[in-house]
């Protein structure tokens, strides 16, 4: 019994044996076949497959940016190649083997160690005697790091601030190995540090030589921005980053999520940083080979072109002739608070501005001042008249030649407001504007207001007139936006003050602020006949070209009308008619401002200003800010004039004297365009 027992264990053995040889067998040619199908028949798609997880690009540095053009195709804007020495430290060099490798490289390079600071030269010291630092550490502040009571950061505060200061006093050998050891440090470790950005043919060819026992050293070839016409319009041109300084950290994931590296040249202001998309070049592309070797799959190019609506000729006639009359103003009474002028040169039929320049005094230094017309307001004072009037047509307030009476007027609740001392007569629309009356647009205001005037009238407070007026305001630019294709833009001061009587404030251009470039949008608008076009600086995209000849035309700027002026066109161009009896009919207050030849046709503005004169926040002087605007010819415009003098003379002094300069460069800068653009 016990021997049939272990026949039958011995059996169920054995076939549990074959069974798993079996599955063994099953389990082997199926893996046989696997690896049959791999290596033969799917070798190259697994090879394929390898190679796209091994595979690495990388990029090269960034390639020069495009040019820049003026209107007539002249350079304003270049790039300048530079032999660089860059020095990338390797993980596991330590720092004195870097200053070892500055003391290699120190007789063979001339760097400005005279820019070496006091806590460079401590940091240097304190690798090269460690343990003298070290000593100067405290048992106590020893156990507080310990106990956490002293940051790590705190004890090497410590270990630099106790050096003594005669053992800093290195010779001049020593201060330029110690600036080397902190240009090879300075930035992220990972980036590749410039230790000279316009090397000697001497030193570059050293570098390139000898870069075997220069571990980290190299060289490469960069550029710089450079500008044919100097500082001619240069702040409105922009600025680039530098190789060290890359994206700028507050702009880091903008750049970043558009496929930057950090370390990569950027515009950062004005046209550079605007028409960043054109400009940036194209990075050259390489394949890693191994860790030691890399192959060029496609070079760098250079950036697109860009040509500008500036007439760089006339910008600098303009800046220079702003310059001499600043400079002159200042030997005049009563031009203690003056310090600038302001002009902007626009074409009314496209937008394109062709100059625009502010030059400003500053501690006897004569400074550029021309982002100001983009961020800077001004009370604009009577040019507001020309849509102040327009308000009065709109509304029914007045009608096409209706005549009121100039006097000075009472409003209870305010002093007594008048156009002159002895007041202007009977005045009719055009004669009003002619002679820049107050009062008729004072008038104009009750009405819109809901109101007749009779002296000693109680102005109710009507918030329909107040947005009445700066709703016509804002359709002409003034107030808002303009749209212009710079990065930084001002809407000036809008009031919220309630008093009834700002009304007659707001409709003569004393009660809100506007930047120059919102006037030049404002006189563009009338000179068109009614459409506000954005105003830009942008003409044409061109693609690069490898010569000096500008590259294919890509695009052009196309007009963009921002909106229309909604009133008749009679009533546009009966404010047209007022704007030439400005300066043509007798008595006109912009009579003399203008070239005769060119038929302009404008309007002046006086506004009171006031300002802070001993900077404690205090608003306390009362000033003058004298401004023209215009246009010509007449009867089909090409230009529009923007001339602004703020704080050009005060009334608060012993001499009744007013700068004539509006009037005075008004006259230089329509001739000098008449010079350029004919008559």
């Amino acid at each position: 019994m016990k021997k049939k027992r272990n026949k039958n264990i011995d059996h169920i053995i054995k076939h549990r044996f074959v069974f798993l040889l079996g599955i063994v067998l099953v389990a082997f040619s199926f893996v046989l076949y696997h690896i049959t199908m791999v290596m033969l028949f799917e070798k190259e798609k697994y090879n394929d497959d390898l190679a796209n997880l091994t595979y690495t690009e990388i990029s090269g540095n960034s390639s020069p940016r495009g040019r820049i053009y003026d209107r007539n195709y002249n350079v304003i804007v270049d790039n300048k190649s530079l032999k660089t020495i860059i020095y990338q430290k390797d993980k596991d060099t330590s720092e004195l083997e870097m200053i070892d490798l500055a003391k290699k490289i120190s007789p063979h390079i001339d760097v400005e160690y005279y820019r070496l600071s006091d806590r460079n030269r401590r940091e240097y010291y304190c690798v090269i005697h460690s343990d003298l630092c070290d000593q100067s550490i405290t048992k106590k502040e020893r156990e507080k790091l310990v106990q956490r009571k002293l940051s790590q950061k705190e004890i090497d505060e410590f270990r630099l601030e106790r050096i003594p200061e005669e053992k800093l006093a290195f010779s001049d050998e020593e201060n330029k190995i110690a600036y080397l050891f902190y240009l090879m440090n300075r930035g992220y470790a990972y980036e590749d540090k410039i230790i000279k950005s316009d090397a000697t043919d001497r030193e570059y060819a050293y570098v390139s030589e000898n870069n075997d026992i220069l571990k980290g050293f190299n060289t490469r070839i960069d550029w710089e921005r450079v500008y044919p016409y100097g500082d001619t319009f240069k702040t409105i041109l922009g600025k680039v980053s530098s190789s060290t300084q890359g994206i700028p950290a507050e702009e880091k994931d903008y750049y970043l999520e558009k496929g930057y590296s950090l370390n990569d040249r950027v515009g950062i202001s004005y046209i550079e940083k605007e028409y960043e998309d054109y400009l940036k070049g194209e990075k050259a592309l390489y394949e890693v080979v191994n860790s030691h070797e890399v192959r060029l799959l496609k070079e760098g190019k250079r950036g697109k072109d860009i040509v500008l609506t500036i007439d760089i000729n006339l910008q600098r006639e303009v800046e220079n002739i702003i310059s001499d009359f600043v400079w002159n103003t200042k030997n005049e009474p009563n031009t203690e608070y003056y310090d600038h002028s302001t002009v902007v040169i626009q074409d009314p039929r496209n937008g394109e501005i062709l100059a625009m320049a502010s030059k400003k005094l500053v501690n006897g230094e004569m400074v550029d001042n021309t982002t100001s017309i983009l961020t800077s307001p001004i009370m604009p004072g009577s040019i507001v008249k020309g849509a102040s009037m327009l308000v009065g047509y709109n509304t029914g307030a007045i009608h096409i030649g209706e005549t009121l009476y100039d006097e000075c007027i009472q409003v209870a609740g305010v002093r007594e407001k008048c156009s002159s001392v002895m007041g202007l007569g009977l005045l009719d629309d055009i004669s009003a504007l002619a002679f820049s009356s107050n009062v008729y647009q004072f008038k104009i205001a009750i009405r819109v207001n809901g109101q007749e005037y009779f002296p000693g009238m109680k102005m109710n407070f009507n918030q329909n007139a107040f947005d009445t007026y700066r709703n016509m305001y804002h359709s002409f630019g003034l107030g808002v936006s303009t749209g212009i294709d710079l990065p930084v833009e001002s809407k000036g001061y809008t009031s919220t003050d309630r008093a009834a009587g700002n009304l007659l404030d707001f409709a003569m251009g004393q009660y809100e602020t506007y930047t120059p470039i919102q006037i030049s949008q404002y006189i563009s608008t009338i000179a068109n006949g009614g459409s506000r076009l954005q105003p830009h600086l942008l003409k044409e995209v061109h693609s690069s070209s490898e010569t000096e000849e500008i590259g294919p035309l890509e695009s052009s700027f196309e007009t963009k009308v921002l909106n229309t002026i909604d009133t008749d066109s009679q009533y546009m161009n009966r404010i047209k008619e007022g704007f030439y009896a400005v300066t043509h009919s007798p008595g006109g207050y912009g009579v003399g401002y203008t070239d005769w030849e060119m038929e302009y046709a404008g309007k002046t503005g006086t506004s009171q200003s006031f300002i802070d004169t001993d900077n404690n926040g205090v608003i306390d002087t009362e000033t003058i800010t004298s401004t023209f605007i215009g246009y010509a010819p007449y009867y089909d415009p090409k230009v529009s004039i923007v001339v602004t003098s703020p704080d050009s003379s005060h009334p608060n002094s012993n001499l009744d004297y007013k700068s004539l300069v509006t009037y005075y460069l008004t006259q230089a800068i329509s001739r000098k365009y008449g010079e350029y653009y004919g008559y």
